[in-house]
């Protein structure tokens, strides 16, 4: 086995990446349908997006906010940019009038009671095109006890994406025991692009954030992760997009609010606008005072 190089450190995180006739990143050299896909998902305005994601249940069930998805979300979506769910709250409760590009969880098979990383394809190409998906998203363990699988299952949707014109997004999976840092995310998502994945989805860290966005060379959407104060949250959101990140996919961080429908509004705005994170928060509690 070779001895692995020393990473490297010039990540010129000042310099973007050119996108000759395509306004997204490592993705002008595409097919006309997978563009088209990714302009419906990414905003071509500001080259961003604000998914939201709800496709917690696929592993622990009815999650805190996620009980009534038709009482809680579907009255969400006129605010998003795409939603983030599993094929089945797709079929049973998004109404099909929804123009909303729908990305669609692909990866299953373990729940909170077992080990997550020992996960499968759990879905058919031919299901999210039947379905009109605008994209899959899949779990990548990078150094988890079924890395080797989970890689495997991403490439698998990559090559049936390419067949038809469907984009993958390729999600990094922290475990436990794992350091949530700019080196390991750094590896993680160069991994995923490398691979094939046409953006990435992965968590913000405060230190080196765009050293990950500068070595990956496709978009990176950045994962709301745990619930936490709304000021916290839209700060996350704008460091990340000013750190070179296309957006967000956040899910607790909306739909756990008390005024989800205002947050989803602030967190727009910081993404697609980049309005200051406190003039942000004041746009969350005006609204949210105004019911």
């Amino acid at each position: 086995m070779p001895e692995a190089d020393t990473e490297g450190q010039r990540f010129a995180a000042a310099t973007p990446q050119a996108t000759p006739g395509f306004f997204l990143k490592g993705s002008h050299q595409l097919d006309w349908g997978m563009k088209n896909r990714l302009a419906r998902v990414f905003d071509p305005r500001s080259g961003r997006t604000v998914m939201l994601a709800i496709d917690h249940g696929y592993f622990q069930g009815p999650t805190t906010g996620l009980e009534r998805i038709d009482l809680s979300i579907v009255p969400l979506l006129p605010s998003c940019d795409a939603l983030f769910c599993t094929r089945g709250i797709l079929r049973s409760v998004i109404p099909a009038e929804s123009t909303k590009p729908m990305v669609l969880r692909a990866s299953g098979g373990p729940s909170i009671l077992k080990e997550l990383s020992d996960e499968q394809i759990a879905m058919d190409m031919e299901d999210a095109l039947r379905l009109n998906a605008a994209g899959l998203g899949t779990q990548v363990f990078i150094g988890g006890e079924h890395e080797t699988r989970s890689i495997h299952n991403m490439t698998k949707l990559v090559d049936a994406g390419l067949r038809y014109g469907m984009p993958v997004m390729g999600v990094t999976a922290v475990g436990t025991n794992m350091v949530r840092d700019a080196k390991y995310f750094r590896l993680a998502c160069r991994i995923i692009a490398e691979l094939g994945a046409q953006y990435v989805k992965t968590y913000f860290v405060a230190d080196g954030f765009e050293t990950v966005t500068a070595s990956c060379p496709v978009p990176i959407v950045m994962a709301g992760g745990k619930k936490l104060p709304e000021l916290e949250a839209l700060t996350m959101a704008y460091n990340a997009v000013q750190q070179g990140a296309a957006g967000v996919d956040m899910g607790r961080n909306i739909f756990q609010s008390d005024a989800p429908k205002a947050m989803i509004a602030a967190v727009h705005a910081v993404v697609h606008q980049n309005l200051k994170p406190k003039e942000g928060l004041e746009m969350y509690q005006s609204l949210k005072a105004k019911g």
